[in-house]
């Protein structure tokens, strides 16, 4: 187990060595973000020797026989990663995510399973064209061949744009459904619609459309993600929250300048 600690201050570090003398902990001097965080620790796991590497966010549980799962699923020469199913840790048999499919046109996730109560009847392995960073495996492979994760996202949209690349390489990404995880949901942004997850995720979003849309299909996904945004601030608005509008709209901003500003293809 490696712990990456991204420049907490709040005694972590500390309480981990007391409490879990075994867990090998690497201390980033600042916070670097999720991306840029994780990449330390696949660096770290990759120079180790590790075949492969299973992510999990710090604000998770997961079941004991999780890694046996997601490893077995892995198997295939041709898969590049691997995700359990993941619930709500508030509501243990809803789903939160089972991964997602993508729209063709808008890039956007399609067939999202989020909110649905668990079913009995799920096949061995679920292909996908979206998971998330949340809980995921990831292959030596993959890594060798497409990258880490693009540092530039710092919260937010980093594992769509990796699932991007590495089913442009022809790996296949998977769900396992017997593999089981729980999740409290945007912990580290403040929780969901506060100012910080509206943020990050508006400046990440401009980020990951500048970096993948392309000619003419922005004749499609510019008026959609105009609209989705219109969106956004109205309910976000009406809600009270007046602050995580303004984030938001601070996000949209600064995404898009970051994106112009930022050489493309720094996935290391």
């Amino acid at each position: 187990v490696l712990l990456v600690d991204n420049g907490s201050n709040d005694g972590t570090l500390a309480t981990v060595a007391e409490r879990f003398p075994e867990v090998e902990c690497i201390a980033n001097p600042r916070n670097l973000g999720f991306a840029a965080g994780c990449n330390v620790g696949l660096r770290h796991a990759l120079a180790q020797g590790a075949d492969c590497v299973f992510i999990a966010n710090n604000d998770t549980i997961v079941a004991p026989d999780l890694l046996d799962q997601v490893v077995a699923a892995a198997a295939p020469a041709d898969v590049g990663m691997v995700a359990p199913l993941i619930y709500y840790e508030a509501d243990p048999r809803r789903i939160w995510s089972a991964g997602a499919g993508r729209n063709p046109l808008t890039l956007e996730m399609s067939g999202n399973l989020r909110g649905r109560l668990d079913m009995d009847n799920w096949p061995d392995v679920i292909e996908r064209e979206y998971l998330v960073g949340c809980g995921l495996l990831l292959k030596r492979e993959l890594l060798e061949r497409v990258g880490l994760f693009d540092p530039r996202f710092f919260m937010y949209y980093e594992d769509m744009d990796l699932c991007l690349r590495a089913q442009a390489a022809g790996l296949r990404l998977l769900v396992a459904p017997r593999a089981r995880m729980w999740h409290r949901v945007a912990v580290s942004s403040g929780g969901v619609d506060a100012p910080a997850e509206r943020y990050w995720m508006a400046r990440a979003s401009v980020q990951f459309f500048r970096k993948h849309v392309h000619g003419l299909r922005w004749l499609i996904v510019a008026p959609y993600r105009a609209g989705s945004s219109v969106k956004t601030v109205i309910r976000l608005v009406s809600r009270g929250r007046r602050e995580a509008a303004q984030a938001y709209l601070r996000g949209l901003w600064d995404g898009w300048h970051a994106s112009g500003q930022e050489a493309a293809g720094n996935e290391q």
